[in-house]
């Protein structure tokens, strides 16, 4: 009996769902996204995937062997302030955080000139309104040492005003409780005893039990995310899984988390899965590379939405600590990808004073664009153009299930773009297209050489439903190794799901410093018991924390596999770099000349050999530990090689498309029917679907034994 890996990912736009079994035999279904309910969408993708193989769900699901969920719930949930009414107990005189915010976040997501302007931006709408921000009196130092002692009748009086005001929920967050935790707990009982006298019981959130770390309005951030978002998705997730029970699924469903690995529904840390979809493409791109011998691969990913860019080199991704998302800065582990808000779905408009064209950020989402009349939108969007230039089969869109209505995206491009130009609107849906595959490439360059890197060094991933379609557009002139366009790519954010090992990742602040063996001998031996004491103890810490974690899931402690992490940097400098160490506890001068020796490797690769600075000393900022439990994992489809002429069953039709300012018969292709080693020689369509693979003039692709076509220009 076949054994399957299931997987899904619900973006802005689409749901997708793979499956794929024990011998790489894969289905991508995709569906609507149903951002109320996400089960809906969810039952409608698997029925169009399993529908495929000519299968119905309740014949698959007592099969699969592992479930993985990725999704925007959250992270919509947050953007559209539809969260829980919370309370947040600060250390006094702290109220304001959210009305003040800090510069860098007040700025997030403006360009350069509207920065300069305070006309032209907007402080964030705060999650929590001033009046349920309540000041506590009392204070712990940096160095965990209680300064004043903690006015408990304030956080009595605080937590008796928050339950009159009917919040669902508390968030605690003094200054300095990652360093020691004494005072948050305090008002956890000061809380507790209020909600017993009152009859009424809401959740308690501390800082210093979900995000023991550094940096103080980040913290705040990341747990009152944590509270007003993440918590209320374990609906979602609920019903994803009851769906999938009804289907006769018997696995638990797992989350993409934002370190990589994934984790529980039941896990107390969600808002690690606040960003996921992006994060399944950064994670199936290395597990492929590492099949395939690639180490260095350039990750992009086109949705409905938004454009995301990711590096993987030698193998790995890196990970920021303090990202932002949805302009929130955060204090939580996210793979390094940069977001571009142009996906194709995004609305394309004429500035009426520069005349100039702008995308975005704003987008259709699932409503498409003009063309798709049931949608109500009343912006031409990307999609409006790859319609009227014959890109995209108005009677193909997910398979013939939606029907787009070409007259509607042409009057669209011609009132709204052409007319006011001047232009033919063919000649302006060219050039809006030509405009977003520049920008497109633009991103892509910025990214590599931004990092010291050649893109002839790399191989380019292209995936997600829109990057099939404009991949020749953004790499062209680039030189990449090779570029890559998965069969799959309309699903391979969710087949990254199903990459991921079941994994959990947490980290606590230490701020602990040592001088270097070398330069300082004496100051070397004399901080040796601190930094070791504070090392030790934070991994077994969280060594518990994790095997706590996996216990949800009724993991033996037996069956994992714990890597131990630190953070560090010179002291003085405000970057530090993360590394992974041979052994579980620091017992030897040795094992500290082991952590400073990858140190300085790693601060060499991300910043620069010539910027090391021993002489200042080395600091822990934090002390990390990753628990991993294998598990079943996608098999990579391989396939006997045909010749290179596609057969005559595989061509579908000859249709016209506009390109490079005139119209050309181009071959169009069922991909499905298409053989390993065929070649389609530009101009050429190739629909499945879930997407459309756009081959140009002047461009071939080559579609190998493992269902991956390799794209070439022929002029470059």
């Amino acid at each position: 009996m076949n054994q399957f890996i299931m997987s899904m990912d619900a973006g802005g736009t689409m749901t997708d769902t793979f499956f794929v079994d024990d011998t790489g035999r894969f289905v991508v279904g995709k569906a609507q996204t149903t951002p109320a309910d996400e089960s809906i969408g969810f039952g409608r993708s698997v029925e169009d995937a399993l529908a495929q193989w000519g299968q119905a769900p309740e014949a698959v699901f007592p099969k699969v062997a592992t479930g993985i969920y990725s999704g925007t719930s959250m992270l919509n949930r947050l953007l559209e302030r539809k969260g829980r009414r919370l309370g947040v107990i600060v250390t006094a005189g702290m109220e304001d955080y959210f009305q003040l915010e800090r510069g860098i976040q007040t700025y997030l997501g403006y360009s350069y000139q509207d920065r300069l302007k305070v006309s032209t931006h907007r402080h964030n709408q705060p999650l929590v309104p001033r009046e349920r921000m309540k000041g506590v009196r009392g204070r712990i130092d940096l160095f965990g040492t209680e300064a004043i002692p903690l006015y408990e009748h304030e956080a009595e009086a605080a937590v008796a005003e928050l339950l009159d005001m009917d919040v669902e929920g508390i968030v605690v967050n003094l200054l300095f409780s990652y360093v020691n935790g004494a005072h948050e707990n305090a008002v956890k009982e000061a809380a507790l005893r209020v909600m017993e006298r009152k009859g009424k019981t809401v959740p308690i959130y501390l800082s210093s039990e979900l995000y023991p770390v550094m940096q103080d309005f980040a913290r705040l951030n990341t747990v009152t995310i944590e509270a007003y978002a993440a918590e209320p998705s374990r609906g979602q997730f609920q019903k994803i899984a009851d769906r999938a029970r009804n289907f006769g699924g018997q696995f638990e469903l797992r989350v993409m988390a934002s370190h990589g690995g994934t984790i529980s529904t039941e896990a107390r840390e969600l808002a690690r899965t606040l960003i996921s979809g992006p994060i399944g493409g950064m994670v199936g791109a290395r597990y492929l590379g590492a099949e395939l011998g690639i180490g260095n691969i350039v990750c992009s990913d086109i949705g409905g939405t938004s454009f995301d860019l990711g590096l993987i080199t030698g193998g790995e991704f890196t990970t920021k600590t303090q990202p932002d998302m949805a302009r929130f800065v955060l204090k939580l582990p996210l793979v390094d990808i940069d977001s571009v808000g142009a996906g194709t779905g995004s609305y394309v408009r004429l500035d009426p004073i520069s005349k100039r064209i702008e995308f975005g950020p704003d987008s259709a989402g699932s409503r498409i664009g003009m063309c798709f009349e049931q949608g109500g939108v009343d912006t031409p969007t990307l999609s409006d153009c790859n319609i009227i230039l014959g890109n995209l089969n108005p009677n193909n869109f997910l398979g013939g299930e939606v029907i787009l209505n070409r007259e509607r995206s042409y009057q669209a491009i011609k009132e709204r773009i052409a007319d006011p130009l001047g232009l033919d609107p063919y000649d302006a849906a060219e050039g809006v297209l030509q405009l977003f595959e520049n920008h497109l490439r633009n991103e892509v360059y910025a990214r590599v050489f931004g990092k010291g890197y050649s893109p002839e060094d790399y191989t380019l991933f292209s995936y997600g439903g829109g990057g099939p379609m404009h991949v020749a557009g953004y790499t062209k002139g680039l030189n990449f190794a090779d570029v890559l366009v998965p069969a799959w790519a309309a699903g391979f954010s969710a087949f990254g799901c199903a990459c991921a090992d079941f994994e959990y990742r947490l980290d606590r602040t230490v701020n602990v410093a040592t001088a270097s063996p070398d330069l300082a001998p004496a100051a070397f031996e004399q901080g040796f018991d601190l930094l070791s004491g504070a090392v030790n103890a934070g991994w077994e810490g969280l060594r518990a924390k994790v095997k706590d974690e996996f216990a949800k899931s009724g993991v033996d402690a037996g069956q994992i596999e714990y890597r131990h992490c630190l953070r560090l940097q010179y002291v003085g400098q405000l970057n530090d770099v993360e590394i992974e160490l041979p052994f579980q506890a620091v017992r030897t001068a040795d094992d500290i000349r082991e952590i400073i020796e990858r140190f300085e490797v790693a601060y060499s690769k991300e910043f620069s050999r010539s910027a090391k600075s021993p002489e200042l000393g080395y600091l822990v900022t934090n002390v990390l530990v990753r628990g991993v439990v294998k598990v079943m994992k996608p098999a990579l489809p391989n396939f006997p090689l045909h010749g290179p002429q596609p057969s005559e069953d595989a061509l579908k039709e000859i249709r016209p498309i506009y390109r490079n300012g005139k119209w050309h018969d181009a071959r169009i292709f069922h991909m499905d029917d298409l053989l390993p080693g065929n070649v389609i020689t530009g101009p050429a369509v190739i629909e499945a679907a879930s997407t459309t693979f756009m081959v140009p003039p002047g461009a071939e692709a080559r579609l190998d034994q493992h269902l991956i076509f390799h794209l070439r220009h022929l002029e470059d």
